[in-house]
């Protein structure tokens, strides 16, 4: 299974699609999709994403009723629910991160194993550069949310970020624990019109400053 178009032109032709086609993915593309996409960096490996996949109309529907009754989640034929899981600052689930690293080819050492389990707990406790565990676990699940959009991409298959719905509604309705936060909503599929026009972007000195925020950037 080789992508259709490379990672340039994946990214460049990338689009939040309004509306879907009815055609369906073939199985083979959406786990190529989801194993790529999980190839996403995270905080000492703790892949706190956890993603829904929603492929029967009645749950489609249902989703659908949590997200302002937008088109896309009941057109799409996949929907993927991305959430986020608070527990992965847990000892047990620390360990399994820890085993999983001893698995590799290259293996991980027993002094790296220590640093992460004297380090995570700490990251957590005191939090320096985030302000809640939900925002340290959305920052990370959208990593991997922005993945599965470009292999999507790579592999012909329109998608569509969505954070319009009600938390609350999507938990109770897709039985997700409390511990664990409902970050966006991605439909995917093939695009259908109306097609959404390219909007632009900044450009590199805009958004980009040369070593003090706010100082002009030059190549």
């Amino acid at each position: 299974m080789e992508p259709s178009i490379n990672l340039r032109q994946a990214i460049e032709r990338r689009r939040a699609a309004r509306a879907f086609k009815s055609d369906v993915i073939p199985s083979v593309i959406i786990q190529e999709i989801l194993r790529l996409g999980l190839q996403a960096p995270s905080g000492y490996n703790l892949q706190p994403w956890r993603f829904i996949v929603v492929r029967s109309q009645e749950n489609k529907q249902k989703l659908k009723a949590c997200a302002f009754d937008q088109r896309q989640v009941e057109e799409a034929p996949v929907v993927l629910i991305c959430c986020g899981d608070r527990r992965v600052n847990q000892s047990d689930y620390i360990e399994s991160v820890i085993e999983l690293g001893k698995e590799q080819e290259a293996g991980m050492n027993d002094a790296y194993a220590d640093f992460i389990r004297s380090s995570v707990p700490a990251l957590f406790e005191n939090r320096p550069c985030f302000d809640s565990i939900e925002a340290w676990t959305n920052r990370h699940t959208m990593l991997s949310v922005a993945y599965l959009m470009i292999v999507a991409q790579s592999y012909g298959v329109d998608s569509c970020p969505m954070e319009g719905f009600v938390t609350r509604q999507v938990k109770e309705a897709f039985k997700i624990p409390e511990e664990v936060d409902v970050c966006c909503i991605l439909a995917m599929g093939y695009a259908e019109e109306p097609f959404k026009r390219y909007g632009g972007r900044f450009s590199l000195q805009t958004v980009c400053y040369g070593e003090t925020y706010g100082d002009f950037f030059e190549i």
